[in-house]
Order: structure tokens, then C-alpha cells, then sequence
């Protein structure tokens, strides 16, 4: 596949079949990940595999319980209240394997770099015909000192990205596209 068609067909997966990606293919996503480029050429990025599927549900109801606590200021958290209030609502989608893109101290330009890596990350997941979609609703999750010390995240570290990987079951169709607003073009 080349990068037109890996960028035009790539989509966020939310259907899984329960077979877990393998060790050598999840380094090589994470290889890919690392060609990012970044601000300076500082490499912020670590990563952090988590294929443990009771630790992913167990983190799941967490994280919701967390999303539904802060849901009241939260506009766009509200139009989700019903779905994260369901028992067999899982937000990492019950895919094998979350890679998490973190830094060990956040500086002005590191979560921008993490984002560079994750979209590498994606692009070469679906190359190779998996599936990935970021999980926002585990962000603040991954940030508490408890997980954060599980995926070996120092205190002063962040998690950024939070991306599910995995094979997918469906593939849902292309999303319409607005025209680029293009607010000024000067020569």
C-alpha cells in the first residue's frame, strides 16, 4: 500500500476479533512511530504495550466512571453519558493490544511530537491491515498515579495517545470529508 492509499483508507476501528497482534508486529509499529519527526529532534515519546485484556476491562470501567464523574462541564463528555453508563460498553473496544504514547516530562512541543508518532503508528497499522482507533475517554485514566506507575510512566510524565490496535471485524465506510478552509494563501 502506499502512503496515498494507507492515508485515504486508514479509519477509526471500533469492531475486533479477539486475536492479539504479535510481539515482532507491534515492535515494528512502534518502529514506525519512532520515524516521526519531532520539534528540535528531541524524541520525546515512550510507549507503553498493554495486551492484557482484564487489565483493559477493568481499566475501561474506571476510565468510565471517571468520564461520567467529569461529564457535567464537559459538553461533548455529555453526549456520551448513556453510552458510558452501559455495563458492556468498552471503550477499548475489546481490541487485543493498547499502545500508549507518553513522554517522561512534557515540554511545549512534546504532545505535538507524540501525535506525529501516533498518526505513523496508524498509517503503518493499517499497511499491514490492522485496525486502530485513538481512545480519548482513556486519558485521564492513564494519568493517574496508579496507572501511570503500571505502564511505567514516571510521575512527571504524561500519557498523550492512547491507541487500540488490533484485527478488525468491520471496516466502516469512508466519512465524508469537508473542503479544506484554506484562510489565506499569501505570495
Amino acid at each position: 500500500m502506499d502512503v496515498k492509499e494507507a492515508i485515504r483508507s486508514r479509519r477509526a476501528i471500533r469492531s475486533y476479533a479477539p486475536r492479539k497482534v504479535d510481539d515482532d508486529t507491534v515492535r515494528a509499529l512502534i518502529d514506525a512511530a519512532i520515524q516521526a519527526p519531532s520539534a528540535m529532534n528531541a524524541q520525546p515519546w515512550v510507549f507503553g504495550v498493554v495486551q492484557d485484556t482484564a487489565r483493559l476491562a477493568r481499566w475501561s470501567e474506571r476510565a468510565k466512571a471517571m468520564m461520567l464523574e467529569q461529564a457535567g462541564g464537559d459538553t461533548k463528555t455529555q453526549r456520551y453519558v448513556e453510552l458510558l453508563g452501559n455495563p458492556s460498553f468498552n471503550i477499548f473496544y475489546d481490541a487485543s493490544t493498547l499502545i500508549v504514547i507518553g513522554v517522561e516530562k512534557r515540554g511545549m512541543y512534546t504532545d505535538a511530537d507524540c501525535w506525529l508518532a501516533a498518526e505513523n503508528l496508524m498509517l503503518a497499522a493499517c499497511d499491514v491491515g490492522l485496525g486502530t482507533c485513538c481512545i480519548g475517554f482513556a486519558i485521564p485514566l492513564l494519568n493517574t498515579p496508579e496507572v501511570k506507575h503500571e505502564i511505567g510512566l514516571p510521575q512527571a510524565g504524561v500519557a498523550v495517545a492512547a491507541i487500540i490496535v488490533g484485527y478488525p471485524t468491520a471496516t466502516p465506510p469512508p466519512v465524508t470529508r469537508n473542503e479544506p478552509q484554506i484562510l489565506c494563501w499569501i505570495r
